[in-house]
């Protein structure tokens, strides 16, 4: 191609060089172990019992297996496709598509920095930044001492409360700079916060196995629940009656 003077335009087809692999890393597990792969299959069996067809399990399989390796290994994609009879095609496929489905190690404490447009304006990039700085790593990396994985993400659908950061998905809302160090600092000393809300904090494979549906074993002490900033606006209509305009079949 050229461009508009003429000059030679050169456009680099594939992948961008940055994105990640199809769940290639080094030293990731090829199959699991006889006793590791029976322990699997009977939890894969009862994950797979809750659904009418079969292959609606896989979401909830892949966390199964996430929560055996951190991430998504060939051994995690493999079991998967015997349990459903799908192809190990078809399951990288749904895999590779959502971004809670990790493609490498990940540590006890995976810290998402949401850098999305409200939270990167109330400060969400100063946030990142310094954390990088402070942990001594870039994104989608996990410290040394295997605590803390960090990574930005798009968007943690709290922008009431911008910036927010979330821990192995449980929110901290409000965060600074100064608190987000402090955030990481208490799970890398074994002393993690408590969330704003949410129930407290437990690692990474806990988190994942819970996601894959089993029962989620933390006390439920009223942490949950929409809070002020999100009822602020059906606050106002309230005090103002404030209706919604009727439609236009009277309903």
């Amino acid at each position: 191609m050229t461009g508009p003077q003429g000059e030679p335009v050169f456009l680099h087809l594939g992948p961008p060089p940055e994105e990640p692999g199809q769940f290639v890393v080094e030293g990731a597990p090829e199959s699991y172990p006889p006793d590791v792969k029976a322990r699997l299959e009977v939890d894969a069996k009862e994950i797979i019992g809750r659904y009418p067809n079969g292959r609606s399990a896989l979401l909830p399989l892949l966390h199964l297996v996430q929560s055996e390796d951190s991430y998504l290994t060939p051994a995690g994609l493999e079991f998967c496709g015997e349990q459903l009879g799908l192809t190990g095609a078809e399951v990288a496929a749904v895999a590779s598509f959502y971004t809670m489905y990790r493609r490498g190690p990940t540590g006890d404490y995976l810290v998402g920095v949401c850098t999305n447009t409200l939270c990167a304006v109330m400060g969400g990039d100063a946030i990142f930044e310094s954390l990088k700085e402070h942990l001594g790593i870039d994104n989608d990396q996990t410290t040394e001492d295997g605590k803390v994985t960090l990574q930005h993400v798009e968007c943690n659908a709290a922008c009431d409360y911008a910036p927010v950061v979330m821990v192995n998905w449980e929110f901290f809302d409000n965060q600074t700079p100064d608190s987000a160090r402090e955030l990481v600092d208490g799970l890398r000393s074994g002393k993690p916060p408590r969330p704003t809300r949410g129930a407290e904090l437990c690692p990474f494979r806990q988190t994942e196995r819970i996601l894959a549906g089993f029962p989620d074993q933390r006390p439920d002490d009223g942490q949950g629940g929409a809070g002020a900033a999100t009822l602020a606006g059906l606050r106002v209509a309230q005090e103002r009656d404030m209706q919604a305009p009727p439609t236009g079949d009277g309903e």
